[in-house]
């Protein structure tokens, strides 16, 4: 059967090794194929002349869309964009994902930007495409801004479809053994729901989904779930979406039929601490049962103060303490995030999270860390207090390109404040690494942990950074241990990036 034309779908790179193919482009090349339109997936983590061969498919193209995240991968879509304007200024450039949808006028102000799609694409990219092979206009298409004769035009919202209306993504596209090479796994990201009934301040989840949890059904995430990891050998399925267990029945449905399947394979997910916690002792076993290995929290602080100024209002410090526990029981790693530098955060704040963060590494083996300055990502509600206080606020697409995840654009946090945050921080993280392997540590290690963790939780607890002999001493161990690993062989835990 002939094809209507051809569409071009492009993922440039980011930082960090790829979970697999990106979901976004085979949700759409799905609908795409399903309309009968020839789609190609070009994804730049395991393309390594994309450029050249985006240059070639686009001389038949109808059209090229570009998924774009706010950072760095902003670079390689103006880089490919800008290209293809110059050598084909009659191809239709289309930007969609979470920057586009966020910023949609500010992304189409741009020369090589004809259109955006907004939101929910699967839908809109069909009729995009379907009136772009008719020569038609565009206006009346919802969930899409673009431009006509210099204009920007933004039509009207597109109404969310539920996911179970929506085709199983394009797997078949992947080249499962490219991504296996470049990250050492045969894994795949994949989405049972998307949205979160949340609205933290900080979140650009609630601007971008309008806080709608949107999920499939707990058989049809069985039956897909199952059949893609015996189809593919997959051994590792990472959920993407933004709060899993929203729906608890439904969240334990899908391990009850996992676990019954017999399907082997490993999943881990993103959640809510009070989610976790309104399960009982057995029904995190069951998560465990059924594959669960790892589980991601957005705890972010332990202050009451600054978890109400992010609007957690459903985040409570002793739900922190039981998730951790009965995930244990469970087998089940955890990985607990947090946020500093959030406006309105004192010193005393901070010392509450290390102090109880602590607490938590000592009491539970299962538990580590991800520290983050706070970083204000673009739609999120306390921009108007940001700008009052000074933050600058990016404009255009290259400014928005620079900001890699984490970078320190507070100005209430520079010098010897940022300094002794980021001192505290590798404190933190080697006394929480010291709690997790005791049992593996060489003796030399171990001997060191005795020396130094004591005056480490001191430090945590009277956020006391100067001279910091602990961490030079740890340092030293560390490259003792080794030169002693050279002579034996053996693989050595090493410290946290941030403390060497």
């Amino acid at each position: 059967m002939l094809t209507r034309g051809k569409v071009i779908l492009f993922y440039p790179a980011y930082d960090g090794p790829p979970l697999g193919a990106p979901l976004c482009l085979l949700a759409l090349a799905s609908t795409l194929r399903q309309a009968n339109f020839d789609v190609l997936v070009i994804d730049a983590a395991i393309e390594p002349d994309y450029r050249t061969r985006i240059e070639c498919e686009a001389v038949d193209a109808l059209c090229i869309g570009i998924s774009v995240l706010t950072g760095p991968m902003i670079k390689g879509a103006i880089e490919i964009a800008a290209a293809m304007k110059g050598i084909h200024p009659w191809l239709p450039i289309i930007f969609g994902g979470w920057h586009p949808t966020l910023l949609p006028d500010e992304t189409l102000s741009e020369p090589f930007v004809d259109v955006v799609v907004r939101g929910q694409g699967e839908i809109t990219i069909v009729e995009v495409a379907e009136a772009l092979l008719a020569k038609r206009s565009l206006d009346g298409i919802a969930g899409v801004s673009w431009k006509s004769r210099g204009r920007r035009n933004h039509n009207v919202d597109r109404r969310v479809e539920p996911l179970d209306a929506l085709p199983v993504p394009a797997f078949d596209l992947t080249d499962f053994e490219a991504y296996e090479k470049l990250s050492g796994a045969r894994k795949i990201g994949y989405a049972t729901s998307v949205g979160c009934p949340y609205a933290c301040n900080y979140c650009t989840d609630m601007v971008f989904y309008k806080r709608r949890f949107n999920a499939l059904s707990a058989e049809r995430v069985v039956s897909e779930m199952t059949d893609l990891v015996t189809r593919y050998r997959i051994q590792e399925v990472a959920l993407l979406d933004s709060n899993f267990p929203v729906n608890l029945g439904r969240a334990l449905d899908i391990a009850r039929g996992i676990l019954a399947s017999g399907v082997k394979f490993r999943w881990t997910f993103q959640a809510s601490t009070d989610f976790l916690c309104r399960m009982s002792e057995d029904e995190v076993r069951l998560l465990g049962n059924s594959g669960v290995s790892h589980m991601g929290f957005g705890t972010e602080s332990t202050s009451e103060s600054v978890l109400k100024l992010m609007n957690k209002r459903h985040q409570r410090v002793n739900e922190m303490y039981e998730t951790a526990r009965k995930a244990n029981l469970a087998g089940i790693r955890v990985t607990f995030n947090l946020i500093f530098g959030y406006p309105g955060e004192t010193e005393a704040d901070r010392s509450i999270t290390f102090q109880t963060m602590s607490d938590i590494a000592r009491q539970f083996p299962n538990v580590s860390f991800s520290p983050n300055i706070f970083t204000p990502y673009p739609g999120i509600p306390i921009w108007p207090q940001l700008r009052e206080l000074g933050v600058p606020e990016p404009h255009g697409l290259r400014e928005w390109m620079d900001m890699p995840l984490g970078a320190n654009m507070l100005p209430w946090l520079k010098g010897k404040e940022l300094a002794r945050l980021e001192r505290m921080v590798e404190y933190f993280l080697l006394n929480s690494q010291f709690c997790r392997q005791t049992a593996r540590l060489s003796s030399l290690r171990r001997a060191v942990q005795f020396v130094i963790q004591s005056p480490i939780r001191w430090r945590l607890r009277s956020s006391q950074c100067f001279f910091p002999w602990e961490l030079w001493l740890a340092r030293l161990s560390e490259r003792l241990a080794l030169r002693r690993s050279l002579v034996t062989g053996q693989d050595l835990p090493k410290l946290p990036a941030g403390a060497c």
